[in-house]
């Protein structure tokens, strides 16, 4: 396993029941696991998806998850409601009282002309230091490049004004809210709606009137029309306005929303193999940048099972039919599911044993109905199986806003899993099966680039709708000038310079060549089973053939044999280890990569007997790979003794670079790790790191400043002075988090620094690292070479920012890595940090090529995965300056 990252964290599940399983029955018998006692006794639901959680002689209770159990909460209802008729899969209900929002914090208030329903951008903010004259480097040829984005050559200049409308009876559906909407079209001219705000470019009064006719009841319906705002072409809220168009022509080209993003299912991909539905979609935003109004727009996939959530049930069953609910659990909590008949994505938080779809609820108009009637009558669709348990969804605090309800419920049966599991990801042929669709090449990516052009160029109620506005697409992406920078030169032993040559790449330079900063390794132990002892005798010398030709010295290691591969006993052997002995690495053999088994290694190792550790998989013994394992597990160990491979050609100054990064704790998601990496030489080789948990982002800008003092003063113990220059590397931040960042843990962390250098203070630039974004660069249809640049035409006017392209692929396009600087005193032209970048993209250890990232943030990614999802907690300070995450 080499220390390599994982897979993603799991639900948890409550426990296994302790009343005695009972066979489940595929449908359409209702007799099961699952199934009920019937009879007067039995207990009634509270609503599905499309109610409010309720119960018959309960009407006042909502209900929350805690701990395993079904909280209520007391809350008064007053109407049901939004996006449909209190059915299964839609819900709503409205409140006389503030909702209980739960962990989520409060819920802002729906204020006049408030939108509902939609996501809501971020406000950009002004990050532009003032002192930069310009933001271009000058390093590097200059190559021609295309990106992903379309001009808009006409656009709305005019003043939009933006209304509130009210519907009186209250009417929750936005699509019927629209339909009656646009009956007065006339009347109203051009106009957007979103189902409570309305933009138009005609002035009305400020309150207007109109009365329509409701089909499903005949009720005649009072809409209100207030003016609550005027909309200027320098406001921001006006390019939004943009966004809200284009994603009206998405829904014309009869693409389905899933979530928040549109896929075309009537080109979907079925892998057949593996029960999978690929679906190709679309991403699109709107933004001012550099000199004109571009439109990004990102092919994207959505990967849908055909496997329904009953189906997961019946194989948890028949793999264990002891402890199936807790599998069951464990599999489905926390999974995003799609259900067909409305085409929404809803993601599970709990199950509900006592309710099946005989099971019933109320209806706007009071009337009783089961689950199954209800879908039989509403949709057309028969549920095949009765006794199978109900999914409990909670509905983001937003929606429960909007008058939905909390907690809402879905039939397993009509629910259909979305996305991968971990053994999805870890199963090669999958993962391969999906790349052939996913991973696009440029000359691929721009064909359907230009397909969707001319897709909306094409559709004529998309020009009617564009022309409306006066808004004018270009159909071909935009031109943009870069530079390439050039190949960096790698420093091995003896100051020793190699070229990284024009694929970044410098695996072969490492087989003969002495590293930067050799180390020895003679006490050291290694646990393995019995029977592999011969296998793992042979990989240990090739191991230290391999590390002699680095100029490393590995001597035999001490063999401590082990019966079986349980955690425990490689717990108990670990402790007996450290209790007898002082080693100076442990190197654990492991048959597989069972997450118990690493976490109780790394918390033996990292928490409770500090002590730099190697955990390795048994199926490497034997790979054809094994010489090049062999010489990547050699510097990884002597990365984790204080040794470093290379380094390359920097700046003679006394220079800190730092990372920073957040990683969610899976068993409590209150809960995060911010892990942070600060370097301590000159050759940017040795590193402090200090991990701390936090609930809030305030705290986490309070331990960020005091891991940096710490970080600063173990800088002045190495080097006899503190560094004249700091650059800071911060991962892990929203584009809404931009603005805490900057105002509180920027400043926090200035007012630390100013404590320690006084009259002097230290030269520092603070730089956002963005990882997932959506920009693509092609170069004559191809990727772009590593160390490209591109600082204009698609960078945003309100900032210090820049691209760059760090690394070579050999399939799917790459994707750049965006840099936001919102503080430098540093006193660099541009071209200077976009190089030193640059430099740190190569300076990780664990791969001997560029990262897509500064190594000080990828160094901080990864000790905040493990400690997130396998300690738990805050590492031991022994090992602060060592690497012992790699």
């Amino acid at each position: 396993m080499a220390d390599q990252g994982r897979g993603r964290s799991r639900g948890r599940g409550r426990g296994q029941d302790d009343k005695k399983p009972t066979m489940p029955t595929q449908y359409p018998q209702p007799q099961g696991a699952w199934s009920r006692r019937p009879g007067p006794s039995q207990p009634q639901p509270g609503p599905s998806s499309q109610t409010p959680y309720s119960r018959p002689q309960q009407p006042q209770q909502s209900y929350s998850k805690v701990k395993g159990t079904v909280k209520p909460t007391t809350r008064a209802v007053e109407r049901l409601g939004p996006r449909g008729d209190s059915g299964p899969g839609y819900a709503g209900e409205a409140t006389s009282e503030k909702m209980d929002v739960g962990a989520g914090g409060d819920v802002p208030t729906l204020g006049r002309g408030a939108m509902r329903g939609r996501r809501q951008l971020p406000v950009e903010i002004f990050t532009r230091p003032s002192s930069l004259v310009t933001k271009k480097g000058t390093s590097g040829p200059i190559i021609q490049l295309q990106s992903n984005y379309f001009k808009l050559l006409t656009t709305t200049n005019w003043c939009l004004y933006q209304y509130r409308v009210d519907f009186a009876p209250d009417e929750d559906r936005t699509v019927v809210r629209k339909g009656l909407l646009k009956l007065h079209k006339q009347k109203l001219g051009a106009y957007v709606f979103d189902g409570t705000v309305l933009y138009s470019s005609r002035r009305a009064d400020d309150v207007e009137e109109f009365w329509s006719t409701r089909q499903s009841d005949g009720a005649n319906v009072r809409i209100t029309i207030r003016l609550v705002g005027e909309l200027m072409r320098n406001d921001p809220q006006y390019l939004q306005f943009f966004n809200i168009i284009m994603r009206k022509c998405l829904d014309l080209l009869k693409l389905q929303l899933v979530g928040r993003d549109y896929f075309d299912a009537r080109s979907k991909v079925e892998i057949q193999e593996f029960r999978l539905e690929l679906w190709p979609g679309y991403l699109t935003s709107i933004r001012q940048h550099e000199n004109d109004i571009l439109m990004c727009a990102e092919v994207t996939h959505k990967v849908m099972r055909q496997q329904t959530v009953l189906d997961i049930l019946n194989d948890c069953y028949q793999r264990n039919s002891r402890s199936w609910k807790e599998s069951f659990e464990r599999q489905v909590t926390g999974l995003v599911v799609l259900t067909d008949y409305n085409n929404n994505t809803y993601r599970i938080t709990d199950i509900d044993y006592d309710t099946n779809p005989t099971s019933t609820f109320k209806l706007r108009s009071g009337e009783s109905i089961s689950y199954k009637d209800y879908y039989q009558n509403k949709y057309r669709i028969g549920i095949r199986n009765d006794s199978q348990p109900m999914l409990v969804t909670r509905l983001k605090p937003k929606e429960r806003h909007a008058g939905q309800p909390e907690l809402v419920y879905l039939v397993p049966e009509l629910c259909r899993a979305t996305g991968l599991t971990d053994n999805m990801r870890e199963n090669f042929h999958l993962m391969a099966a999906l790349a052939k669709h996913t991973r696009i090449s440029p000359k691929s990516r721009i064909a359907k680039l230009m397909t969707f052009n001319r897709r909306l160029h094409s559709e004529s109620a998309i020009r009617q709708e564009l022309d409306e506005w006066n808004l004018k697409l270009d159909d071909k992406l935009v031109n943009i000038t870069g530079r390439a920078l050039p190949p960096e030169k790698i420093i091995l032993g003896g100051n020793r310079p190699v070229s990284a040559g024009k694929t970044a790449d410098w695996t072969r330079e490492l087989h003969n060549k002495a590293l930067f900063n050799t180390a020895k390794l003679s006490n050291w132990v290694l646990i393995c089973m019995h029977r592999m002892r011969h296998e793992v005798e042979k990989f240990i010398r090739m191991l230290q053939e391999s590390a002699r030709g680095m100029g490393c010295t590995i001597e035999n290691p001490r063999y401590w044999d082990i019966n079986d591969d349980r955690s425990n006993t490689y717990s108990d052997t670990l402790e007996r280890i450290m209790s007898s002995s002082n080693p100076e690495l442990v190197f654990c053999l492991v048959l597989n990569n069972r997450a118990d088994r690493y976490s109780a290694i790394k918390k033996k190792c990292i928490v409770d007997r500090p002590v730099p550790s190697q955990v390795f998989l048994a199926k490497n013994l034997n790979s054809k790979g094994v010489r090049s394992i062999a010489t990547k597990v050699a510097i990884q160990l002597t990365c984790k003794l204080g040794g470093a491979p290379w380094s390359v050609e920097l700046p003679p100054i006394n220079l800190m670079v730092v990372g920073f990064d957040v990683c969610h704790d899976p068993s409590d998601k209150s809960r995060d790790f911010g892990a942070m990496v600060a370097s301590l030489d000159k050759g940017l080789t040795r590193y402090f790191s200090a991990v701390s948990a936090h609930n809030s982002g305030e705290e986490l800008s309070n331990q960020f400043s005091v891991n940096m003092m710490k970080a600063l003063h173990c800088y002045r113990n190495a080097n006899k002075c503190f560094p004249s220059h700091i650059v800071i590397y911060r991962d892990g931040v929203g584009e809404g988090q931009v603005p805490h960042v900057r105002d509180h843990e920027l400043e926090q962390l200035k007012s630390k620094l100013n404590e320690i250098y006084g009259d002097n203070p230290v030269r520092m630039a603070f730089v956002i690292v963005t990882k997932r974004i959506n920009t693509r660069f092609f170069y004559n249809q191809e990727n772009p070479p590593p160390g490209t640049v591109v600082d204009d035409v698609v960078t945003n006017p309100m900032r210090y920012d820049f691209y760059i392209v760090s690394q070579s692929v050999w399939q799917g396009t790459v994707t750049p890595c965006a840099y936001n600087v919102i503080a430098d005193t540093t006193g660099w032209k541009a071209d200077q940090l976009q190089r030193i970048t640059y430099k740190l993209c190569h300076m990780y250890f664990n791969w001997s090529g560029t990262v897509r990232v500064p190594a000080p943030c990828q160094y901080a990614h990864k000790l905040a995965f493990m400690v997130a999802q396998f300690i738990r907690r805050s590492p031991s300070t022994q090992m602060e300056t060592l690497l012992y995450y790699l």
